[in-house]
């Protein structure tokens, strides 16, 4: 839409020409329930928008996206809608020096998470609504000056139909049931409901103001502590979610890890939560995994598990909501002022998250997750052709939209925990303190956070942040041991190496560690050496005439960021004692950096996949287990050679089967490995028996077979042609729920028939009318490695729509669509050769689009890289 994409130039001009003292947005969102409109619906929304203009007689505009506008109101001037308004922009000409702007608008409730979702539930017809706006999709539900410098104070007042509760931001209160809260022009009858009037937020932004509203399941508790003043602080505290989730809905754990936050950050912060109540909502079809909004969090309701799940889950639903948590202050008391600096939010709440995870909770362990999990998300952006310095250049809403990645999230939460290193974590904190309390309800850029850590730690921010927040890729870290006559260390080296893209050297503190064998088989650290590595060549002082270690950890502890590589005696130890490593962090860097050689050629697909094989079935931690899990069945899709596939299959298949049925029964380690079974079933007799365990004719000691298990047996059997619509229809029936009705679509969509594929191609393709949790899923199903022939006739077609779909759908969907459905398993020449040819034809396209682009192409070329490796391995 003309002007939907707005530019930081403009962003700038209008925060140097406007302030904003208030809004006040009153919505009726009656019309979500009942026959309505039919699609699309859309409900009133009226708002009163009070600023001042530095330049009186100027000129400027306001934001709101919308079916139409049937008045606008300036300073007591009605303006003509069909002249000012375009659809994304309402011009607003001749300001006063102070003005005010009444906008009454029919907004469209949105099915594909942006703005106002409405969601009906299938199992009981109930409606649900929730707002999610971020980067810039409040003016979809109220007109506003959408960027996140023009901060103000809101007050909302929803009118919601007749027993549902709404809550928003601030503290709610029912007024008199049936009441007109907003005056119907021209008339029209009157319509039962509920008015909710909130109390007005602080000055924040629009992107985290909120709306929830329907017939929500509402637990409540409190937080009460006692601050440093002597003041009491109590926070109400609420939970909630679909009713048809209630049953499975821990509401105490949730709110167990909540105050444990809240008591972390008091403690460790010493600014008191400003936003009075803190209600969390757990809401269908959610773009995202959280979203800040301060007093009203909005989480994806699959962080309430139907079935039974292991610990890496928990500790990943408590990492969020501390994340969330932690942009109260970063993000939500202070914020960016333009999506330059999301970094200032995002790597923030990222590295707290983990940083209270370990501090606060019961997953002590969470840094071990965090390298291995958070990182690898890190490593792959920052080696794609669109990786950024963690302080981006954002020149609009659409390059904003894709900056939510591994670099501004993981790679800027390890700098972090780099930077806490470097400058102490006293120094580190007493910053935070004081750049709260210098910018409250303020917006910054990155020399006001570096300027209150240099005050507080006494070092010299600008080269740091230069090295580690202005440049972009990732650097190569590599040990160098140069023994003696007497076979003891006579100098370890580190090297150090940069992509050609990205040559930067950067200045690492790392720990290196040596280990060696015990007498009883473990493999254990025996010396530690912390040093500062700079340029290409670095002597490590204080390890010289050390015993010769069998295996020399060049990043131990996971302080800095990099890549590991070995030398080659201790890439042979961890191909023969991997599984002897006692220390489960060290594990966790080994894997991680043995996954990193694998993806970039150095390491053969097929012996990546016998490390895991050979020595998965001896890790400790389960989260580590499942991420080991996702890499092997990555290696064998994409960087095993196409004709050692079937064998590879064969060979995961069969280990995961022998350390499911060696797992203690009923253990977390157990669901793990039964899911990787499932998700590498191919042969005859492992689908054989999957379908057993569906139908209880075979059973394995221990292993429950739940509803969301027998979804995970169900995909692949329905891929390979066992199960057909009816054995899907008659599990809908068992399932009938919504998270059941997403489950049968995506398996629906993965039938081998060419019928099928034509289907789900065109629902998602030729039509708008699924919502985009069932977008999501009609993807996942039409996509299946067993398929590549079947899926061969749509890589033409892909690169003939995506331009089409870019400019007709909304940016979720079509980044959905344009990273979904890249031909990804055709992994040919020729099919690189038809991206290079789109890109080079369409070099005009939006930049957002050919990131996207770029992005899946890169995949492939690696790709394309390991296989051949993985190829030259099979020679040998």
């Amino acid at each position: 839409m003309p002007g939907e994409n707005l530019s930081r130039d403009e962003a700038r001009e209008r925060a140097a020409l406007l302030s904003v003292d208030g809004y006040e947005v009153s919505l009726d969102l009656r019309s979500a329930v009942g026959e309505g409109q039919g699609e699309p619906r859309t409900f009133r929304s009226v708002t009163t928008i009070r600023f001042r203009c530095g330049e009186p007689g100027a000129s400027s505009f306001a934001d709101l996206v919308a079916p139409t506008v049937t008045s606008v109101t300036l300073n007591g001037r009605d303006l003509d809608p069909g002249q000012v308004f375009d659809g994304s922009r309402i011009t607003l000409e001749d300001l006063a020096a102070e003005n005010e702007l009444t906008v009454d608008a029919q907004c469209a409730y949105s099915r594909t998470g942006e703005g106002m979702h409405r969601f009906v539930d299938p199992e009981d017809g109930e409606v649900y609504l929730y707002t999610q706006y971020e980067p810039a999709d409040a003016r979809r539900v109220f007109a506003n000056f959408e960027q996140p410098d023009l901060k103000a104070p809101y007050r909302f007042e929803v009118r919601a139909p007749e027993g549902w509760t709404a809550w928003s931001n601030g503290a709610g209160e029912l007024i008199q049931e049936g009441r007109e809260a907003l005056p119907q022009k021209g008339g029209g009858g009157r319509r039962a409901g509920g008015v909710w009037r909130f109390a007005e937020t602080k000055p924040i932004s629009t992107y985290i103001t909120c709306v929830v509203a329907g017939p929500y399941h509402y637990v409540t508790d409190s937080y009460e502590r006692v601050l440093d003043d002597g003041t009491k602080l109590e926070i109400p505290l609420g939970a909630m979610c679909r009713k048809g989730l209630a049953p499975h809905f821990d509401a105490d754990d949730v709110f167990l890890i909540t105050k444990q936050g809240l008591d972390f950050f008091h403690e460790h912060f010493d600014y008191p939560y400003p936003f009075g109540k803190y209600d969390q909502a757990f809401v269908p079809e959610y773009n995202l995994g959280a979203m800040e909004n301060p007093g009203m969090v909005t989480f994806r309701e699959e962080y309430i598990f139907r079935g039974k799940v292991t610990q890496a889950s928990y500790e990943g639903r408590a990492n969020t909501i501390l994340h969330e948590m932690a942009h109260m202050w970063f993000g939500d008391l202070v914020t960016m002022e333009w999506w330059d600096d999301l970094w200032l939010k995002e790597s923030f709440a990222d590295f707290m998250g983990t940083f209270a995870n370990v501090g606060a909770t019961r997953f002590g362990n969470a840094w071990i997750t965090f390298a291995n999990r958070r990182k690898a998300w890190a490593y792959r952006a920052d080696q794609l052709p669109s990786t950024h310095p963690v302080t981006a250049d954002i020149r609009d809403l659409q390059d904003a939209k894709l900056n939510f990645d591994g670099i501004t999230y993981a790679k800027g939460a390890s700098v972090l925990k780099q930077l806490v290193a470097y400058v102490g974590q006293d120094a580190f904190l007493e910053g935070a303190r004081r750049y709260f309390k210098r910018h409250a309800y303020g917006n910054t850029r990155l020399g006001d956070l570096l300027s209150v850590l240099a005050e507080t730690s006494g070092r010299d921010m600008t080269a740091w942040s230069r090295s580690w927040l202005q440049t972009a890729g990732v650097n190569s870290l590599t040990p160098q041991v140069l023994l003696d006559a007497d076979g003891r260390i006579a100098e370890l080296a580190v090297l150090q190496e940069a992509a050609e893209s990205h040559p930067e050297l950067r200045p690492h503190r790392v720990a290196v560690g040596l280990y060696r064998r015990t007498p009883v088989g473990d493999l254990e650290r025996y010396a530690r050496v912390e040093a500062d590595v700079e340029g290409p060549r670095t002597v490590v002082d204080g390890l010289a005439g050390a015993e010769a270690p069998e295996l020399v950890l060049v990043n131990d502890d996971d302080l800095t960021y990099c890549k590991t590589r070995f030398d080659e005696t201790s890439l042979a130890t961890l191909r023969e004692h991997l599984g002897a490593l006692t220390d489960p962090l060290a594990r966790a860097l080994c894997w991680s950096a043995l996954w990193n050689m694998t993806r970039d050629a150095l390491l053969p697909a097929r012996d990546f996949t016998a490390l895991v094989l050979r020595f998965a079935g001896r890790e400790s931690e389960i989260g580590v287990l499942q991420m080991l899990h996702a890499w092997a069945e990555s290696a064998l899709l994409h960087y095993t050679a196409p004709e050692g596939r079937a064998t590879g299959g064969a060979l995961l298949a069969e280990g995961a089967l022998r350390e499911l049925r060696a797992a203690e029964p009923g253990s977390e380690h157990q669901l793990a490995w039964a899911r990787f079974f499932a998700h590498t079933a191919g042969t005859e007799s492992a689908l054989a028996l999957l379908k057993g365990l569906l139908d209880g004719t075979e059973t394995i000691p221990g292993l429950e077979v739940d509803q969301e298990l027998r979804w995970a047996f169900l995909e692949p059997l329905t891929a390979h042609g066992i199960a057909d619509e009816r054995v899907l229809a008659d599990e809908l029936a068992r399932d009938d729920t919504a998270s059941g009705k997403r489950h049968q679509v995506r398996c629906l969509a993965a039938r081998p028939s060419a019928a099928v594929k034509a289907q789900a191609w065109a629902q998602v393709v030729e039509s708008d009318t699924l919502s985009n949790a069932l977008v999501e899923a009609t993807i996942a199903g039409f996509d299946q490695p067993s398929q590549r022939e079947l899926t061969a006739p749509y890589a033409e077609k892909y690169f003939a729509v995506i331009e089409r779909i870019w400019q007709e759908r909304s940016i979720q969907i079509g980044m959905d669509v344009v990273r979904g459905l890249f031909p990804s398993f055709q992994d040919r020449r020729e099919t690189l050769d038809a991206t290079d040819a789109w890109l080079t034809a369409h070099a005009d396209a939006a930049p957002a689009l050919r990131r996207l682009v770029l992005e899946a192409r890169d995949d492939l070329a690696r790709a394309l890289r390991g296989q051949e490796c993985d190829a030259a391995a099979a020679g040998r």
